[in-house]
């Protein structure tokens, strides 16, 4: 009987913390749209680590938190109204995690159009404050 309260008691350790990674997770990409929203970039790539890596679909990798803050700053001079939805967290350590989320967004002109997709995200614990390490997305289902 006290084997099975460990196993319990052991399973709610980890579970506990995989639920905070998750919440920490959403409010960062909360403030990630609202950035993008502001046309705050500089905000935007503050929310990645510094030696981060995003793989924007059919362009070259972008490296490094400031590149990767004037790449989002050029897609925004055709995207606008991006929304993320986390699907699933799954922590890979204290200090790491990766997320798998969709994503839409609108394109900008006439007509606009609203794109969709789907997104991988490993994210790493920098101080207190989580940070995109890896960003990798493309449209479609």
């Amino acid at each position: 009987m006290r084997s099975i309260a460990l196993a319990i008691a052991f399973l709610i350790g980890l579970a506990a913390p995989a639920a905070a990674q998750k919440a920490d997770i959403e409010a960062a990409n909360s403030k990630w749209v609202a950035f993008f929203n502001k046309g705050d970039f500089d905000g935007v790539a503050s929310l990645y680590a510094a030696d981060a890596t995003a793989f924007p679909p059919g362009s070259a990798m972008v490296s490094g938190r400031a590149a990767i803050g004037a790449m989002w700053k050029g897609m925004a001079e055709q995207i606008t109204d991006p929304r993320v939805t986390t699907i699933d967290v799954k922590r890979l350590g204290p200090a790491a995690a990766r997320e798998i989320g969709t994503f839409s967004l609108k394109t900008k002109g006439s007509p606009s159009k609203e794109l969709t997709g789907k997104y991988v995200v490993i994210w790493q614990r920098v101080g207190r404050d989580w940070k995109l390490a890896t960003d990798i997305w493309n449209e479609g289902k």
